[in-house]
């Protein structure tokens, strides 16, 4: 039984040079289309669990308008939510306003997730973004005011030409603006973005490296619970815990993924199917062994790692005997610890070679 629900918005005012998600350029025509689609989906797929967290994503669901907003919200009406879910709607820092704001309080949303990513021009130029020191501030007072407290903050890190100096500014205006939650991502230059295209190159490892680091160290108060996660207590992503916690979740919409009843599966990219209500793109019925992998894959992100006794209770069989953990244990880069077994804080900057060593 799934108790997450994913939305993919797939439209957005303006293009990032680094997104490889699935979007397009908004165009009313198409949101209409789509909206209508998404309702089709969305009644034809949901089972009617009770929902813990819903998180509508993108894209840039912020670029539509306050009547699709609406629209959208009332197909989202069909949803049952417990009474403490965790609703988050992402959205752009120029996109808030009074109305928004006040429009997604009365829908239930709780929780915002802004992608800022940078004050920096240099940085924000390279990534054809905006940010305003001073526009976050007032915005996100506002956001208070009206009661949306929970809110995290995107920071992009590693891009080409930036500097430690450059991260620390940033890192101490984020601060400022007071968030509950930071998300930090290391820039990777992926096909099919306007910066590959352009043949852009990754930044230095070393480098890379180091401003991770200088992350960890001003972020210090802030829980680390995951690898490109900080909360302050009791703030974590409900929502992100899910997919790190190998639980089912609905993913509706474009190019979203879900994972239902041991059936892994990818919506359609191509928004000409989605329209004709060719949805799924492709479906995984899982084994045993790759929902165990899953589990690795995905539970040693977090920094408390995998319980041993869930990990048994799960599947059957504890985790010592269905991988070789012991010379990862010797070699100090797993810690087994009050039950759980998790990367050592030092070796998390090289967690894929950790997996790739288990899986």
């Amino acid at each position: 039984m799934a108790s997450s629900v994913y939305i993919h918005i797939p439209f957005c005012k303006s293009i990032c040079s680094y997104c490889d998600f699935c979007k397009f350029l908004y165009n009313e025509k198409w949101v209409n289309s789509y909206l209508i689609a998404l309702k089709s989906e969305i009644n034809d797929r949901y089972l009617d669990d009770t929902i813990s967290t819903i998180y509508i994503g993108g894209g840039t669901p912020s670029s539509l308008t306050i009547p699709e907003l609406r629209k959208l919200f009332d197909i989202l009406s069909i949803i049952k939510r417990s009474e403490t879910c965790e609703f988050t709607f992402e959205c752009n820092i120029e996109d808030i306003t009074e109305d928004l704001i006040v429009l997604l309080k009365y829908h239930g949303v709780n929780r915002l997730s802004i992608g800022i990513e940078s004050f920096q021009e240099n940085v924000l130029k390279f990534m054809n973004r905006n940010s305003n020191f001073q526009d976050a501030l007032k915005k996100l007072d506002m956001c208070r005011n009206h009661g949306i407290n929970n809110i995290n903050i995107d920071l992009i890190y590693a891009v080409p030409g930036q500097t430690l100096k450059d991260l620390s500014k940033d890192l101490n205006l984020f601060l400022k603006l007071k968030p509950t939650h930071i998300s930090t991502y290391s820039l990777i230059i992926e096909e099919n973005t306007k910066l590959y295209i352009e043949g852009a190159k990754n930044i230095d490892e070393e480098l890379d490296y180091l401003m991770f680091k200088k992350i960890e160290k001003k972020l210090k108060h802030f829980n680390h619970y995951e690898i490109s996660n900080f909360a302050l207590p009791n703030n974590e992503s409900l929502h992100n815990l899910t997919y790190w916690n190998n639980l089912e979740y609905y993913g509706f919409g474009l190019g979203a993924s879900g994972y239902i009843t041991g059936i892994r599966y990818d919506n359609t990219k191509s928004l000409n199917d989605y329209l004709k209500g060719n949805i799924v793109l492709n479906k995984e019925i899982l084994s045993q062994k790759e929902k165990m992998d899953y589990e690795i894959m995905l539970g040693l992100r977090k920094l408390s790692g995998i319980n041993k006794e869930e990990f048994f209770k799960k599947y059957n069989i504890s985790i010592e005997d269905a991988y070789n953990i012991k010379p990862l244990l010797k070699n100090k880069y797993l810690v087994d610890k009050l039950g759980n077994i998790f990367i050592h804080l030092d070796k998390l900057y090289v967690m894929n070679e950790i997996l790739i060593k288990l899986i």
